[in-house]
């Protein structure tokens, strides 16, 4: 990408050009309205067409004075700084601290009639969607998929199901909400904090059982064998906790967390700190995974999910918009077969709606992409290139070890 800065010309308030002058002393009100008097467009293309006629009466083809630069971008610093604070918390050096999950999963206390509430873009929601299919808990749990509203909400919304071999978007199919919030709020006692996904809901006694999606993660996996399809598959195997935890201990703070330490970093300190942890440990894995298939060796596990739903958002969306930028996961060997390897296991592919991830970053994060374009999706990052053999079950002394159990 090309670096553009503003000449030091520019930097002064200086008058226009007599020639830019002149001419605009002769545009006449009807041209200059031209636009929104016989355009049918929307009202939003007329408002732009009325601010680039301004400007071209003001500056004509040079850059705005530098007066105007500078009182625009201290305004929008500030604004940004504002809306990073209630995004994003960050500590006093401007590093992000993500807020606590609000309801921790008490098992005594859930009942088996569960509905489980998902938006697609969250990669923390997105393990309990792959953990649930794996499991066979569809029935069992059903669920809601909440959309992202133009507010940075969560919204339900009908959307016409175009493939039928992945998820979008629902209407709240338990309690009819509108959005997420309103869903909180018919808690016993209410509820007016974060709104977040997961969310593992209480049917009958219409109450959050639990917003933490290790907690909801290790529930599928072992709390609901009796209602499930496959109670055989268990991605948490008593000997291999240990080494599960001190995966997680490792890829949370540094990849799950870390792609939005980078994100969402409100000084250059902070960033720096966060993008070298990042990559030193995506290094760390991809020598792993070297020399084995998964992380804990030939058994997929909840770690692997963990950091399966980041991996997948990583070209797509970190790389570029969360400042991601040192390395591609493609350029990552072992890495990105390991990925492909998890993505075509059976029913994780349906967990993946690529369109509504980019939507969720790219349309959501106002701070982060103000303009609110999506870019075109990375080649590497389309379903079929994903299909690509991954070679990794030689690796495996089991083989295709899950895909029997499925």
């Amino acid at each position: 990408m090309n670096c553009i800065s503003l000449p030091s010309s520019h930097l002064l308030l200086h008058s226009p050009p007599k020639t830019t002058l002149k001419l605009a002393s002769h545009v006449s009100p009807r041209m200059f309205f031209n636009d929104s008097a016989t355009n049918n467009n929307s009202g939003s293309t007329n408002g732009f067409s009325l601010i680039k006629n301004v400007s071209q009466l003001l500056w004509g083809a040079s850059l705005p004075p530098g007066i105007l630069i500078s009182t625009v971008r201290t305004a929008w610093t500030s604004t940004w700084q504002i809306m990073m604070s209630q995004l994003a918390p960050s500590d006093p050096s401007g590093a992000y601290t993500r807020p606590p999950s609000k309801f921790r999963l008490n098992p005594t206390a859930a009942t088996t009639k569960l509905h489980l509430y998902v938006g697609l873009p969250c990669p923390w929601a997105h393990r309990t969607l792959i953990v649930r299919a794996l499991k066979g808990l569809e029935e069992a749990v059903p669920v809601s998929v909440a959309g992202h509203g133009l507010d940075g909400s969560w919204e339900f919304k009908d959307v016409p199901d175009k493939d039928n071999d992945i998820l979008v978007p629902t209407m709240d199919r338990v309690n009819r909400c509108r959005n997420l919030k309103e869903v909180y709020r018919l808690r016993k006692g209410g509820y007016d904090g974060r709104a977040t996904v997961p969310m593992l809901w209480d049917v009958e006694k219409k109450e959050v059982v639990c917003n933490e999606s290790y907690d909801i993660i290790e529930f599928f996996n072992s709390g609901l064998n009796e209602l499930a399809q496959h109670p055989g598959l268990d991605l948490s195997p008593l000997e291999l906790k240990e080494e599960i935890e001190e995966w997680n201990r490792v890829i949370y703070p540094n990849v799950n967390n870390g792609v939005y330490r980078c994100g969402f970093a409100q000084s250059q300190e902070a960033y720096d700190v966060a993008v070298s942890g990042l990559f030193s440990t995506l290094a760390r894995i991809d020598d792993h995974l070297g020399s084995s298939r998964y992380l804990c060796g030939d058994r997929l596990t909840l770690a692997d999910i963990c950091l399966f739903t980041t991996l997948i958002r990583f070209d797509l969306v970190y790389n570029v918009l969360f400042k991601c930028t040192k390395k591609k996961l493609l350029e990552y060997t072992n890495l990105h077969a390991y990925m492909r390897d998890v993505y075509q296991i059976p029913k994780v592919a349906a967990t993946c709606n690529f369109l509504e991830i980019m939507d969720g970053y790219y349309r959501m994060l106002f701070p982060l992409n103000p303009g609110s374009i999506r870019p075109v999706m990375p080649s590497v990052c389309e379903h079929e290139f994903l299909c690509r053999p991954s070679e990794r079950e030689a690796m495996s002394s089991v083989g295709k070890r899950v895909q029997h159990v499925l």
